[in-house]
């Protein structure tokens, strides 16, 4: 083997998120002003005032009360949802100083509680979820049903309410057009593959979304461990793909990604598509021990900072498309020196 097979390099990021409702109370869709308010304080209060040793690490963000950027990058980072977003004026999101647990308030359900962790730890983000959703039930009592399970505003999250996903980056499936074929196999075990931002967005970068689509009939632990599986397999089938064109194209690979390299670190003006498209290049070719002398970090922070609303946020204004090319080719050549 010439480079790193690492589960962990391969996968960004894993994910898993529990839709929650309160007994008793309508869906966010159909609440007051007033009920809105108390949703709201209800939720921050079995978190913020429990006498957990986590409280004190969590903050209440209204969505109301931060500027349209600071939203649209909380959607960037994967702290929030678009549909959050959308009810802005009604919604609410308690974040954790690390920023990798995020409870979103009157979504389409009255609880989105999410954990993200680094890395393929489908397993570790389930048990903390496993963990505030039992500290939140100390105070709230849940819409359940014994036949159905959690009841929630869309029928496809009935039963466990659980979504587990891991954000997974495949250039050589996707360069070598076999990235349909894993797709038609993901959907007939019951998953789906989407690009990073969820449903309808596109893979930029070569990075998909792979994700449960049953919720009803499963154990939460039999969706977890069916993502881990259906990862791993893909995880190998990626990493035999990589071979074979390092195998077949050794010196068009390592020019194709020494290439991407120049151009980033000597570009004045990039799109988001081409610069997240180049990453991606570099990103293999640190998974392929290609390159040695940048890390992970560095290219997976970049990930993050060239989006457009976290860049204007960094640049602390408004800016139009050339501007924000220009500043992105500026982000990106500083952090390669």
């Amino acid at each position: 083997m010439l480079f790193n097979k690492k589960e962990n390099n391969i996968v960004l990021t894993s994910r898993v998120r529990l839709a929650r409702n309160i007994d008793g109370v309508p869906f966010p869709q159909k609440l007051n002003e007033k009920e809105i308010n108390e949703v709201i304080k209800n939720v921050s209060d079995s978190i913020l005032n429990s006498n957990s040793a986590i409280a004190h690490e969590f903050n209440l963000i209204k969505l109301k009360d931060i500027k349209p950027l600071e939203r649209l990058s909380m959607i960037e980072k994967h702290l929030i949802s678009l549909d959050l977003v959308n009810e802005y004026l009604r919604a609410a999101v308690l974040l954790n100083r690390d920023e990798n647990v995020s409870i979103m308030i009157n979504e389409e359900d009255h609880i989105r509680l999410q954990v993200i962790y680094n890395g393929f730890k489908v397993k570790e983000a389930y048990e903390y979820a496993n963990k505030l959703d039992d500290l939140i039930e100390e105070k709230i009592q849940y819409a359940y049903d014994s036949k159905f399970g959690y009841l929630t505003s869309c029928p496809t999250n009935v039963g466990t309410g659980i979504r587990a996903s891991v954000m997974i980056h495949l250039p050589a499936l996707t360069m070598t057009k076999n990235i349909n074929n894993i797709l038609n196999t993901v959907t007939q075990v019951g998953m789906t593959m989407r690009g990073i931002y969820g449903e309808g967005s596109s893979a930029m970068g070569n990075i998909y979304q792979i994700s449960n689509q049953v919720t009803l009939g499963l154990t939460e632990e039999e969706i977890i461990n069916n993502l881990i599986a259906v990862t791993k397999k893909i995880i190998d089938q990626e990493m035999k793909t990589r071979e074979m064109i390092l195998e077949k194209q050794s010196a068009e690979v390592e020019d194709d990604i020494y290439r991407s390299i120049g151009i980033l670190k000597y570009s004045r003006m990039l799109s988001s598509q081409e610069c997240l498209n180049l990453l991606s290049k570099i990103r293999m070719g640190i998974e392929m021990d290609i390159i040695k002398d940048i890390d992970f970090n560095k290219i997976d922070e970049l990930l993050v900072k060239v989006q457009p609303a976290t860049l204007q946020l960094i640049e602390g204004r408004e800016l139009d498309s050339k501007e924000r090319d220009i500043i992105r080719a500026k982000i990106v050549r500083e952090s390669l020196r």
